[in-house]
């Protein structure tokens, strides 16, 4: 997750709209748990796509697992044609989804998101509630492996009042 701030000042100075979701949001929520990919949501106004497009074209997304000779252009077209991206870029992997499975979309998911301070920048990050949520949801076998440690986190914090 070193290249965690990196990523975060890219769509911060880009006035983008987007919260931090998946392995990225639980780990800034107190996880242990690791991920190779950093999750967003994102707003998917016209304004905030372009934003979005603008934000990344310097660092090279590709689609991630597609073929190298599959011609893909991340633009404002591309996204808004499109709801959820998984790419590789100069950054690293990230993921930008429209919308959240057992949430919804940019606004709800929005509505279950804690603000963290990181680097001073402020940054929504999905609360252990969104996660445990959206992680029910998807029902897959990695998110029901994880949900004790968050639901643990989750009694946690509310035993101790933590933010």
């Amino acid at each position: 997750m070193k290249e965690l701030p990196e990523i975060l000042k890219t769509l911060y100075d880009a006035q983008l709209e987007f919260v931090v979701i998946g392995g990225a949001a639980m780990h800034l929520q107190g996880s242990a748990y690791l991920t190779q990919d950093v999750d967003f949501c994102y707003a998917r106004t016209p304004q905030n796509i372009k934003r979005l497009a603008t934000a990344l074209q310097p660092h090279h997304p590709t689609l991630r697992g597609a073929p190298t000779d599959l011609p893909f252009t991340f633009d404002a077209r591309t996204i808004k044609q499109g709801m959820n991206f998984t790419l590789s870029t100069d950054l690293g992997d990230l993921d930008f989804l429209g919308e959240v499975t057992g949430l919804g979309l940019y606004e709800k998911v929005k509505a279950a998101a804690d603000i963290r301070i990181i680097d001073g920048m402020h940054i929504a990050v999905l609360s252990l509630v969104g996660l445990i949520k959206s992680k029910k949801a998807a029902g897959r076998e990695k998110d029901l492996y994880v949900l004790p440690e968050l639901e643990a986190l989750e009694q946690l914090k509310r035993k101790t009042g933590a933010k």
